[in-house]
């Protein structure tokens, strides 16, 4: 009999409004996995209903409840460690590696958020006015809309539910129709067993091509104060257009175009794995990779041999073998979009260094040197396993380069010479630098976030609650004050 994967609203599962389901299918043997709800409109609207009625009750919750939710909810995980991986492997394609980050990181970002149960929530400020004390104090602003992808499912839904909630506020949760149950019911059930209040997290799945009915629907509600969403930058601008036009503040992690600068100082053991492990981790997957790699000329022929040697030998295929590295893309749309965009670099003058044939499900990792600035992907961000190699002179260059994208959210740099690297890092224009590393990495505590078409606002536990609380401003007075008239 075929799983059923339903809504989770109000603390129930609850089948689709319209009765229609579609299947969740496994990207390297296309198999069902689940019949899941094919939400709605109108699915959307009861979630939000659900998480208003519940926002008072988990508001009002004392601290250290609250605490205790959140630390039972990280053994719930970590007892289902095992099943959690082998789902991530059948559902997204994710191989031991990157789900054991993601699980790692989930663990983390649950642990620490019961800890803000007792941080601080407002200051006290100096006032001019005798007699006078003021407050500022953090509130939670309510409903919080969470729109979450498919391609680190487990630790970007999370990311999205822990911190809002954390803060006092609740959650619907819109999963990727690729990952309705690593990024969706499975985090619903996680704090259902921790003893979450009903309706604190709600969880509303869709078909495919149904995302956009689902998000406008939350994004416009009146009961909901928030948007965050994860995803690519053509859907961040719909999400933030909208969201202006109803006076709601998202918080928008979109996509990337990263560089890796190669020093000429560079350790070139240290960098020939970090480029390979940046560039192909979940086969590229993952909006933080490494996409473009630049090289200083003076030691750009031994990296490009000793590299493409080592890219050649990574073994691709079954995620659920532990020595897969590159793994299936997500779907058939995904494999033509990788196939076509290294084509057309290769009919605009690119050279082909290793890989650039589709196995299906696959794609071989591959680079590629010589991409013309006009071909796609030397701009667009493509979700794939393929980095383009590039030459330059110099750092100045090198620094050029990495900034000549519309895009700035993570760079990495590979020198000798850490300190003259810090220095370099506050010249790129991206959110996040990583010094002597590759550029996929997160941490709960860490303000995550881009510069220019990779978004705005800062996701991360100790910086949520410059999005996700309200500000007010509370005035009181121990003496009578005196008026002109």
């Amino acid at each position: 009999m075929t799983l059923k994967v339903a809504h989770r609203i109000g603390g129930l599962e609850v089948g689709p409004r319209g009765g229609r389901w579609h299947p969740d299918r496994d990207p390297f043997t296309r198999a069902v996995l689940a019949d899941v709800a094919s939400g709605d409109a109108e699915d959307a609207r009861a979630a939000v209903e659900a998480a208003h009625t519940a926002f008072p009750g988990w508001a009002a919750l004392p601290p250290a409840e609250r605490q205790l939710i959140f630390i039972r909810a990280a053994d719930a995980l970590a007892r289902r460690a095992d099943e959690t991986l082998a789902l991530l492997a059948a559902e997204t394609g994710c191989g031991p590696w990157f789900g054991r980050v993601q699980l790692d990181f989930c663990l983390a970002l649950l642990r620490q958020a019961a800890g803000l149960a007792h941080a601080p929530t407002g200051q006290l400020l100096p006032s001019d006015l005798p007699g006078s004390k003021a407050l500022a104090v953090q509130r939670p602003v309510g409903v919080v809309a969470a729109i979450a992808p498919w391609n680190a499912a487990l630790s970007l839904a999370g990311r999205a539910v822990v911190g809002p909630l954390a803060l006092g506020n609740t959650v619907v949760l819109k999963p990727s129709e690729e990952a309705p149950i690593t990024g969706g019911t499975l985090w619903a059930e996680l704090f259902e067993e921790a003893g979450l209040p009903p309706g604190a997290v709600n969880v509303v799945t869709h078909a495919p091509g149904d995302a956009g009915l689902i998000a406008e629907e939350l994004v416009t509600h009146p009961l909901v104060r928030r948007v965050s969403f994860t995803g690519s930058t053509v859907t961040g601008r719909r999400i933030a257009e909208l969201a202006a036009r109803h006076l709601k503040r998202p918080v928008l992690q979109l996509s990337g175009h990263n560089a890796l600068i190669v020093r000429a100082d560079a350790d070139l053991d240290l960098a020939v794995d970090a480029a390979a492990y940046g560039a192909f981790v979940h086969q590229g997957e993952i909006c933080m990779c490494v996409r473009r790699i630049v090289v200083e000329q003076p030691i750009a022929t031994e990296f490009t041999a000793r590299f493409v040697e080592k890219v050649r030998a990574l073994p691709v295929g079954d995620p659920r073998d532990p020595r897969t590295v590159v793994g299936p893309l997500i779907n058939e749309w995904a494999l033509s979009l990788v196939t076509r965009r290294v084509e057309e670099a290769m009919t605009l003058g690119a050279r082909l260094l290793t890989g650039g044939k589709a196995e299906p499900p696959c794609y071989p990792p591959t680079v590629l040197t010589d991409v013309p600035e006009t071909a796609e992907i030397a701009f667009e961000e493509t979700f794939g396993p393929v980095a383009l190699l590039e030459t330059v002179r110099d750092t100045d260059e090198a620094v050029r380069r990495a900034n000549a994208s519309r895009y700035g959210l993570t760079a990495g740099i590979i020198s000798a010479d850490t300190y003259g690297s810090l220095e370099l890092a506050r010249r790129l224009e991206v959110g996040i630098v990583h010094i002597n590393d590759q550029t996929v990495n997160d941490e709960p505590q860490m303000p995550f976030g881009g510069q220019k078409d990779s978004g705005w606002g800062r996701f991360g536990l100790q910086f949520a609650g410059d999005d996700f609380t309200e500000l007010q401003w509370i005035t009181m007075r121990d003496e009578r004050r005196t008026f002109p008239f």
